[in-house]
């Protein structure tokens, strides 16, 4: 994508909007936007998406509207439409510095209830620091089980296999975990050790020519990143699979990545302590996403 690898001074800055009474209202980062109530802060119910800002544009709004759709059916919350969040997004960018990458969070959250609407706003914020230096020099990797078999989430609808929720508790529990060990990220897996997808990210590799990466059965997120990486490398004459991968997959793949928006493509250089190198191709799959 344009500007990967590349990104305008961080600075302290932050966005909010908030959507009252039919308007996309631009508010002070240091205001409050939602009750005591809001069923998204009580109970983490609610979706959301992470959407890469560049050179002041999000060029990829559109495929994160399509999965914000599908994440609040799968909520059962009403979707306010598609103009709702471009108006949101159109707010925040409005004296966001062009040379800044950021990125920008649209929450929907069930509301407070009792006959409320749902709410609807949006963050934006500075690409962290962390994150152009990992999507720079890659993350070294544990593998984690989530316990649940890869097949369970798709006959289960009550555990939103699929959807982007704000229930991000396990994950960022995850991510601790990771770091007491010593590791940047995670590989989550199913009980039989097939392999799922990172809290954050999608897992792809390269192996025998064939760019790989987990079926949507299992009940992970679509990934909006992969859709794009695999609809450009097959255009280009590079095979993708979905494939019911394992860790010694990984272990045995000519390079790892984890795909994400705002990350994009970071190469996996050590995988539960084992170092790995990625043949060269990483250069690659970054030249895909940028076309």
């Amino acid at each position: 994508m344009p500007g990967v690898g590349q990104s305008g001074p961080v600075t302290d800055q932050r966005s909010v909007a908030i959507w009252r009474d039919g308007v996309a209202v631009a508010v002070p980062a240091e205001e409050p936007v939602v009750t005591a109530a809001d069923q998204g802060l009580v109970r983490g119910d609610g979706a959301f998406e992470s959407v890469a800002v560049i050179d002041g544009a999000t060029p990829h709004l559109a495929d994160h509207l399509a999965r914000l759709v599908r994440s609040a059916a799968l909520l059962e919350i009403p979707h306010p439409g598609d103009g709702v969040w471009r108006a949101l997004v159109d707010a925040v960018l409005a004296e966001w510095p062009t040379g800044t990458e950021g990125v920008v969070r649209l929450l929907l959250t069930r509301g407070p209830g009792g006959g409320a609407p749902p709410t609807a706003l949006a963050l934006l914020a500075p690409v962290p620091a962390e994150t152009l230096r990992q999507r720079s020099t890659g993350v070294s990797v544990v593998s984690l089980s989530l316990g649940v078999p890869a097949d369970f989430r798709s006959r289960a609808p009550w555990l939103l296999g699929g959807a982007k929720t704000l229930s991000y508790a396990v994950n960022m529990a995850a991510y601790r975990h990771a770091a007491r060990l010593g590791a940047d990220d995670v590989v989550l897996t199913s009980l039989e050790g097939q392999l799922l997808e990172g809290p954050t990210s999608t897992v792809a590799w390269a192996a025998d020519g064939t760019l790989h990466t987990p079926p949507l059965d299992t009940g992970i997120l679509a990934g909006t990143t992969v859709a794009r990486l695999f609809e450009r490398a097959d255009a280009a004459g590079w095979p993708t699979a979905r494939t019911a991968g394992t860790v010694d997959d990984l272990h045995a793949a000519d390079a790892v990545w984890l795909l994400s928006g705002v990350r994009g493509a970071a190469p996996v250089h050590t995988l539960d302590g084992v170092r790995r190198g990625d043949a060269g191709l990483t250069v690659r799959v970054r030249e895909l996403l940028a076309g």
